[in-house]
């Protein structure tokens, strides 16, 4: 097959490029860099565009045929969103219309589509299912919802096949194949915890430890990027049997605590790591735990890795990732 992915050079998309890149797919980036890196998609095709621009779009994407397209291309920083929304919605949802546009001129009928849990605001139930209300709290999540309305509009008209695939906390790296997670600013948990275990002299602090939680802090659905890259290329091969439109929960199901984590990255690193405890963060849920059991039965798909996995993954990463950053490899 071959496959567009947009956002390609950014952590998540870079991972999916390089499972579909295994199986012997053709793979094209379509990147503007703004955020992704060039390095994680060396030996792949790869489009310099911006999406929020459509003449270009369809001059870069002129004559392309390809199978389905995974779309990753978005802005993501919570605060950042609250900041500048218009440059949010923008970028989000004329730039996913754009696209949108362009498939259908060129008759590609199937996409999958990068989502979040941010749709669904703060949680009413223990697990989140596909079906609890859809109540966004911030500006990022309310565009990933207007994203997934249009392309279901869209799919409406018989024009289009796509499945949202909603996904909780993703971390982890396919380390031995020189991909990882590298934002500046990292606003991530395990990354920022793994950066001062590294000698970063940064501040770690865990907001809050008075939660109703088993420790007192917060609890999150943490998923492996590799048992993602999995999942989106099992929906895709779900639109080309069956078309349709789709909305999938992607997570573990079980949860793990800040301190449960912390401790997790310990055993990685073989030592322990300094934090303070501050305050509560305004908005922050004491747990948000996907129902993934939908994503089991419609796609036989169910996480492999745990915690420590995730982790362990995550260090061998950050090693390379500092070395690469100082110019040694």
């Amino acid at each position: 097959m071959q496959y567009l992915v947009t956002g390609g050079a950014g952590y998540i998309g870079s991972h999916i490029s390089l499972r579909l890149s295994e199986l012997g797919h053709q793979v094209t980036v379509l990147d503007d860099l703004s955020s992704g890196h060039r390095w994680a998609v060396a030996g792949l095709e790869l489009i310099e565009v911006d999406l929020r621009e459509l003449l270009p779009l369809r001059e870069a994407l002129a004559g392309r045929s390809f199978d389905g397209v995974f779309h990753f291309a978005a802005k993501s920083l919570v605060g950042e969103s609250a900041e500048r929304p218009l440059y949010y919605y923008q970028n989000n949802v004329a730039g996913t219309a754009n696209l949108i546009e362009v498939a259908l001129e060129s008759g590609w009928r199937d996409c999958v589509f990068s989502s979040t849990a941010a749709v669904y605001g703060n949680p009413t139930t223990p697990l989140i299912a596909e079906t609890h209300a859809l109540q966004p709290i911030n500006v990022y999540g309310q565009t990933k919802r207007v994203m997934e309305q249009l392309l279901s509009d869209v799919h409406q008209q018989g024009q289009l096949n796509a499945a949202c695939l909603r996904y909780f906390n993703a971390a982890g790296a396919a380390a031995d194949n020189h991909r990882g997670e590298w934002h500046e600013p990292e606003t991530h948990l395990i990354p920022n915890i793994l950066r001062r275990a590294a000698g970063d002299d940064v501040p770690l602090t865990i907001f809050g430890d008075d939660y109703e939680t088993p420790d007192g802090t917060c609890i999150r659905d943490y998923i492996h990027v590799l048992d993602l890259a999995d999942a989106h290329v099992g929906a895709m091969e779900l639109l080309h049997r069956r078309g349709g439109f789709h909305t999938l929960n992607l997570g573990n199901g079980r949860g793990y605590s800040v301190m449960e984590v912390l401790k997790a990255c310990e055993q990685a690193v073989g030592s322990g790591i300094s934090y303070a405890i501050g305050a509560r963060r305004e908005g922050d849920p004491a747990r948000l735990v996907a129902d993934a059991s939908l994503a089991a039965d419609v796609l036989g798909w169910r996480p492999a890795r745990d915690l420590q996995a995730i982790v362990d993954s995550a260090w061998s990463w950050e090693q390379y990732r500092r070395e690469l950053a100082a110019g040694r490899v």
